[in-house]
């Protein structure tokens, strides 16, 4: 988006609200277009960024990733950890003035396994059946323990619609969405803005210091901090890496840096589509360890994120107590690589790497392009706008796919959906019953040390077929107005609207 087309729509939006001083509508400024607004349907970062203002979950994380109470003030696990009570907060409201209960949990989690499309039904599979024990009570039964549920649950998998509206919607509930969070729905114009405004009969609405929030989606990263820094914008997300200095020494902003619970990987189509067997890194395990050996993951952390990130090769980060030692990072070797390829008699290899038209996307295929060139690869660079990426990826319609993931509070979040068989996220077409035993493994275990165990074997088995290609785990860099005051630094990533405040 130009920075001219933009002016003119933040024009537009300050005069819907005329009434309303500058310090009433925060404005925000994404990297990203989400897909659909449904917490059952949607995957996509910037649409949990959205959702963090209007739809409210069971269970949140705060800054250290510990699990904290939001609709449900508390929990307990039974005596074989195969159920889960949640108390519920009285005196919730959806924006459509229904009541919040237990009937209604019931409802969001049933429709959250069973919903055509679901990507939450993978993240709640172990959960059999809803209970309600009485209105503000709701028990959880599980075929096995499942140590994953409570980080599932301070997530979209734990947020809750309206069941009136989303009866009613159906499938088109996403275009209207009715949730109970600090801010409702009232308008979004695809590729433009997302406009909330504040609810006024939200449970904490005296933390809610703004009437409204316009998003607007902003790919170019120089784009998105010119905004900012004229005063288009109050808050930008992904701001460049190379912007940071510069950012950090002007009195009229701030910056926040947040290490990622995620990470930035490739994707290779090895089994999702015909075009998997089309193509020599879809088809050969030798071709997809040259072209993992081609690459630098250390020279690729300080090209394109200028050292603000931490060069990983797992699902985790190495600092974390989840990380498989027995499977560490390749070091670049292209020689080896060249003989790969010679042994698995591949000449020149080409393939089309797709990737989103955000500015770290494009960097991060450029880099690679030239990387993986020394060994023989060409690589041809396939530019999309982000949700239709998406959408390719999901009927794969690709050979190679760059894609983040912005991580979980519980490493099951970055793993399963993407590795296990047949799963939602899973765009490689991966699959291997074994792993898939592993990873179920690791769910019902209830140990770190039991879990480690199972998760070595997988990433032994994943290093070995490189579905994915993890790159490096990066820290988040928001920049905003210094006038700006509350904003809290969750590695999840998500802006939360509580406490915030233009003074």
């Amino acid at each position: 988006m130009k920075p001219r087309s933009f002016t003119l729509v933040g024009a537009a939006l300050l005069s819907v609200v005329p009434l309303l001083s500058q310090a009433q509508v925060l404005r925000v400024g994404l990297a990203e277009d989400p897909d659909i607004l449904d917490p059952t349907l949607a995957r996509t970062f910037v649409g949990r960024i959205v959702f963090s203002a209007m739809c409210d979950k069971l269970l949140d994380v705060d800054e250290k990733m510990a699990i904290v109470p939001q609709l449900a003030t508390s929990y307990q696990w039974s005596a074989d950890s195969k159920s889960l009570t949640l108390k519920l907060r009285s005196g919730v409201t959806f924006h459509d003035g229904e009541k919040f209960d237990a009937e209604a949990v019931k409802f969001n989690i049933e429709r959250h396994k069973t919903m055509q499309g679901s990507n939450r039904s993978g993240e709640l599979r172990p959960v059999t059946s809803v209970d309600v024990v009485d209105p503000m009570t709701v028990r959880l039964n599980l075929s096995a323990p499942f140590s994953p549920l409570l980080a599932a649950l301070a997530d979209r998998a734990g947020m809750m619609v309206s069941p009136k509206a989303a009866a009613a919607g159906g499938a088109n509930f996403g275009t209207a969405p009715v949730c109970s969070g600090a801010f409702k729905f009232v308008e979004r114009v695809a590729q433009d803005k997302i406009v909330f405004e504040k609810y006024a009969n939200y449970w904490n609405k005296d933390k809610i210091h703004f009437n409204r929030i316009v998003y607007t989606p902003i790919p170019d990263a120089t784009v998105r901090l010119a905004n900012l820094r004229s005063g288009q914008l109050d808050f930008i997300e992904r701001a460049a890496s190379s912007d940071i200095a510069k950012i950090a020494a002007d009195p009229k902003l701030k910056v926040s840096k947040i290490t990622e619970i995620g990470y930035q990987g490739i994707t290779i189509n090895t089994g999702k589509s015909d075009k998997s067997q089309a193509n020599p890194l879809g088809k050969d395990a030798r071709v997809r360890e040259a072209f993992e050996l081609s690459l630098d993951r250390q020279g690729i952390v300080q090209v394109v994120m200028d050292g603000e990130a931490v060069a990983g090769n797992q699902w985790v980060a190495p600092s974390s107590s989840f990380y498989a030692k027995n499977a560490p990072m390749p070091k670049r070797d292209v020689a080896r690589a060249k003989a790969l390829l010679k042994e698995a008699g591949v000449t020149n290899p080409s393939f089309t790497l797709m990737t989103a038209t955000t500015s770290d996307a494009q960097k991060i295929a450029q880099v690679v392009q030239a990387m993986a060139k020394e060994a023989g690869f060409d690589v041809k660079i396939q530019s999309t706008e982000f949700a239709s990426s998406l959408k390719l990826a999901d009927q794969g319609e690709f050979e190679a796919y760059i894609l983040a993931w912005s991580g979980r509070a519980d490493p099951d979040g970055n793993v399963y959906s993407f590795l296990a068989c047949k799963q939602p996220l899973n765009y490689a077409g991966y699959c291997k019953p074994e792993i898939d035993t592993l990873l179920n493994d690791a769910r019902t275990k209830l140990t770190t040390a039991d879990r480690i165990k199972a998760y070595e074997q997988v990433a032994a088995q994943v290093q070995k077929d490189r579905p994915i290609v993890y790159l490096y785990h990066r820290n988040w860099l928001w920049a905003y107005n210094s006038k700006l005051s509350g904003v809290r630094e969750v590695p999840d990533g998500l802006l939360r609207v509580e406490g915030l405040k233009l003074n």
